[in-house]
């Protein structure tokens, strides 16, 4: 008889885990404070809570941030099920509007950041209430899974804030260890709280927070969050929006929607600055992607690219994607327990690539032509002053001599005058410094000031009006062909205002 069996049945044995060093390997997933309050909102919306109050109370080594919202509340036996780990399978079909997964948010996300977590809820008018202590199974290693009715001492006013509410919850996190360590002080605490944790929550849940009438309310330390919205909606200087687009799949329909964001030229310093979003313009980048509105993963590109995987680039920085997933779908899209990561599924890497690959070309001519020379009718190009030429040893800038205002000198010169210019316009070709820009670029985060950005109308004016001169003069254009013209040639095209305050040309 084999040695691993006894009556020809397996020899098993039982190998429950610690409490108190599960819990504790537990709390290295990685979660930030902002990511982890975002897991406790999940199942606040999960609830049906429309409003959810965050506070974070400042009182050195015993701060504490408590999370309190109007949902439906949890029964006592309710409260134990989500109290306790791996009480619920992820394979378990789900609500539609369900945004957890795992059972495994409320205590992960809480033991990242505190030692001490302490759930209340109320339903039916009766208040149920029971607390994780992380320092008390380490202290009685022997103890086992054991968990505590009713608040901490010193803590009962907490829990106390539902008996105003018909029905909620209260999630309190208490011995901040993960949070307030050595060395910090009120005002980390502060820049914690404003800087990272309101970003992180606008741009999370905005689908949720935006619209007339929004589906959830988020207060922070009694101030409203208001919604970040990465693809600028409605803005009149976007210059692409594609068209949704659907696919089939086995787990439901993905939808995407892919957006070019406007440059820098056309936006406020506050648009400018607001629009970045949480981690800046260059790591915004790329795909966002959505399940029941709520956002899991804010840029990147989900490593598709040929023919290799494409890196957050700024010359795309431009480029925002939303892909919306159902809850159905999480397993095929491979979503961790921290919604942070998703991967696509093989068959869908083929028409995902395609699409952003579209987008990035976009962007890329957006941020090099500061919102790309726009034509004045679908028959008309704009008439540009440099042009690319690629040969086997690479790409050239060259300055187009057909350009009005090159052609204009070149044909007023002498034959000695004109070699003189071309020879001039060569040395200019030939000692562009791309390196320099590319560098300048990459390190300031914007394109230079091109196309008039910094000049007055007036300087812009006079340019134009030596120009105009000369078509109308020395080319023998009409002024009406003369403005069309100017309309039509880059920069200019960008002042029409101006266009048409040229008439008869100056003597």
């Amino acid at each position: 008889m084999s040695p691993y069996k006894q009556n020809n049945q397996l020899a098993t044995r039982s190998a429950p885990p610690r409490a108190s060093a599960m819990l504790e390997s537990l709390r290295g997933l990685g979660y930030s404070t902002a990511a982890a309050l975002a897991d406790i909102i999940d199942n606040s919306f999960s609830a049906d809570a429309t409003t959810v109050d965050i506070q974070f109370n400042w009182k050195e080594t015993s701060s504490n941030i408590h999370i309190l919202d109007n949902g439906s509340g949890m029964s006592d036996q309710e409260l134990e099920s989500a109290m306790t780990l791996g009480d619920k399978n992820p394979l378990d079909a789900r609500s539609p509007h369900d945004l957890g997964r795992f059972g495994m948010g409320l205590k992960t996300a809480s033991f990242s950041q505190c030692k001490r977590l302490t759930v209340a809820s109320r339903k039916n008018g009766v208040t149920s209430c029971l607390r994780w202590d992380l320092d008390l199974l380490k202290a009685n290693p022997d103890i086992g899974w054991v968990l505590i009715e009713g608040p901490a001492p010193g803590s009962e006013d907490l829990p106390a804030k539902l008996d105003s509410l018909d029905h909620g919850t209260i999630v309190i996190w208490e011995v901040l260890d993960r949070v307030v360590t050595e060395s910090f002080t009120v005002n980390d605490f502060l820049a914690l709280m404003e800087e990272q944790v309101e970003r992180h929550l606008a741009m999370v849940f905005h689908r949720l927070l935006e619209g007339h009438r929004p589906k959830l309310q988020l207060n922070l330390n009694g101030k409203k969050i208001e919604a970040w919205d990465p693809f600028l909606s409605g803005h009149p200087a976007k210059p692409w929006t594609s068209p949704v687009q659907r696919h089939r799949t086995s787990c439901g329909d993905i939808e995407v929607q892919c957006h070019v964001l406007p440059h820098r030229d056309k936006l406020s310093d506050n648009e400018y600055e607001i629009n970045g979003g949480p981690a800046g313009w260059n790591a915004q980048q790329g795909f966002y992607i959505y399940r029941n509105q709520r956002l899991l993963v804010a840029g990147g590109w989900l490593g598709l690219g040929q023919p290799r995987a494409w890196n957050r680039e700024e010359p795309c920085r431009l480029a925002r994607i939303r892909l919306d997933i159902p809850n159905t779908a999480d397993a095929d899209w491979k979503i961790d327990v921290k919604k942070s990561v998703a991967r696509p599924p093989v068959a869908l890497r083929p028409w995902l690539t395609s699409m952003a690959t579209d987008t990035r070309e976009r962007a890329r001519r957006v941020f090099a032509y500061r919102g790309s020379p726009t034509r004045v009718n679908t028959n008309t190009p704009i008439e540009q002053a440099w042009k690319v030429e690629r040969t086997s040893k690479g790409i050239r800038y060259r300055i187009d001599e057909a350009h009005p205002s090159i052609a204009a000198v070149l044909d007023d010169a002498t034959s000695t005058q004109k070699d003189l210019i071309i020879s001039m316009i060569r040395v200019i070709e030939e000692t562009v410094p791309v390196q320099k820009i590319w560098l300048d670029t990459a390190e300031q985060k914007e394109t230079p000031v091109t196309s008039f950005a910094s000049s007055s109308d007036e300087a812009v004016l006079k340019v134009m009006k030596s120009l105009f001169r000369n078509l109308v003069v020395q080319k023998g254009m009409d002024i009406e062909d003369a403005r069309a013209r100017l309309a039509c040639t880059d920069p200019f095209q960008n002042f029409p205002h101006l266009i048409a305050q040229l008439s008869v040309p100056e003597s």
